[in-house]
């Protein structure tokens, strides 16, 4: 078991507490790549040529048959980085349509098999269906959880460990024989944990083979495949999304691993397209750019892993060289907890919750004065001003809205993360 690690902030000079402090001269420093990545130039260019490629894919004509051929060349590029076939690669707007599709598609397919409940039979309904989600996952699979349940379906939220893995016993524990879904994401996009998928995997077919019934399983990719290969046969998932937007694509484009083991029903009516489960006239120039990019950060996944982790760990260090030589373990100086642990966590996050009256995200508002741009929590849980994904972790209560984000990117260098140190320092001390 890892427990938190404790930090504490040094001072700085005074007036960056302003907000409009000598550090806003020169560019803004971005360190929110866990919302969202820029386009990376290589892609947007593929994006710009492939839309002179702009006939659609469903038609018999010579530019619908090239804009077609575009579209499943990008497909099979898409497959071939997660080793399956190509015809188990659905295309969908991002990762909140693919989840969509992947968990209230599967609920959609099981509500009208009818099922002997108690001797009764049940349907429409998923009456009897058990379904397992962490409770530290996106919205978009929350929500989702969420519709299954009001369609009768039980549900179980499992907690994390304190430093954020989901223990394979909890899992083991959780499996029911009316089993049906289970989903956890692969890294987290709040403190970067990265879940053990391949373990967990073995264990629901372990289960399966005992009950003789069957269980999908499912993953939100998040920025996973940034840092690790996504071989979707070595994670041993049936479902799995990717959204462009995280990956230094275009946004507005994500994929769905669907396994030839999985039947899904469509969410989404009209045209058929996508194997019937996302209609819509797909968009053969975002398609080519998602892979494009995606080509691109996978061969320097390596390099980039190390890169990051480095600068990560070392902005890490430096708070607490500054404790050292600072404060002196002054009692006054706020708490600085790290959420999760960094061993386990994808190599360009560090999510930190620092005690006091001010909120994280008063804190990030007065370093987005000072020219730094940075996330308290995932940018589309806009409803809830506290973490859930920090609140599940357990410990204080002021963690869960005291949290900051911080998430590098490609273009993060050790003067980027200086300066939001010494933004940071001065704000803790004002």
């Amino acid at each position: 078991m890892f427990g938190f690690k404790k930090l504490y902030f040094a001072p700085a000079s005074p007036e960056a507490t302003t907000g409009r402090s000598k550090a806003t001269t020169g560019r803004r420093i971005y360190l929110d790549h866990a919302s969202a990545t820029p386009v990376l130039p290589a892609a947007a260019d593929v994006v710009y040529q492939t839309m002179k490629t702009f006939a659609n894919p469903g038609g018999i004509h010579a530019d619908s048959v090239a804009a077609k051929q575009s579209l499943e060349s990008s497909r099979g590029r898409i497959a071939a980085h997660l080793g399956c076939k190509a015809r188990e690669i659905i295309f969908t707007s991002g990762l909140t349509e693919a989840n969509n599709i992947a968990i209230v598609g599967y609920a959609r397919h099981l509500l009208y098999i009818p099922r002997t409940v108690l001797g009764k039979t049940e349907g429409p309904s998923l009456v009897g269906t058990h379904w397992i989600v962490s409770s530290i996952e996106h919205s978009s699979v929350l929500e989702c959880f969420s519709e299954a349940e009001r369609m009768g379906g039980t549900v179980t939220h499992i907690d994390p460990e304190p430093n954020g893995l989901i223990a394979s016993e909890t899992i083991a524990n959780a499996l029911r024989p009316e089993t049906a879904f289970v989903s956890l994401g692969w890294g987290n996009n709040e403190i970067g944990t990265i879940q053990p998928l391949s373990q967990i995997a073995r264990i629901i077919r372990d289960h399966e083979k005992k009950h003789r019934t069957k269980i999908i399983f499912h993953s939100d990719a998040g920025q996973a495949p940034l840092y690790r290969s996504p071989h979707v046969h070595t994670l041993g998932v049936d479902v799995f999304s990717l959204g462009s937007g995280k990956l230094y694509g275009p946004r507005g484009i994500g994929a769905l691993f669907v396994s030839n083991r999985v039947t899904l029903a469509p969410v989404i009516f009209g045209g058929g397209q996508e194997r019937g489960l996302r209609s819509g006239t797909e968009d053969v120039a975002l398609a080519a750019g998602f892979v494009a990019a995606l080509d691109i950060v996978a061969g320097e996944r390596g390099a980039e892993s190390r890169r990051l982790e480095k600068l990560r760990d070392e902005f890490a260090e430096r708070i607490v060289v500054r404790l050292r030589q600072g404060f002196g373990g002054q009692a006054h100086i706020p708490d600085a907890i790290i959420n999760g642990d960094l061993k386990h966590a994808l190599p360009h996050m560090l999510n930190i919750s620092i005690s006091g009256e001010r909120s994280g995200e008063y804190l990030a508002l007065q370093l987005d004065h000072a020219g730094i741009s940075l996330s308290t929590k995932s940018a589309c849980d806009e409803g809830n001003k506290s973490s859930h994904v920090v609140a599940a972790l357990g410990g204080e209560a002021w963690r869960a809205q005291n949290t900051l984000r911080f998430s590098l990117g490609r273009d993060t260098t050790e003067g980027d993360l200086k300066r939001a140190l010494d933004a940071l320092a001065a704000l803790i001390r004002a």
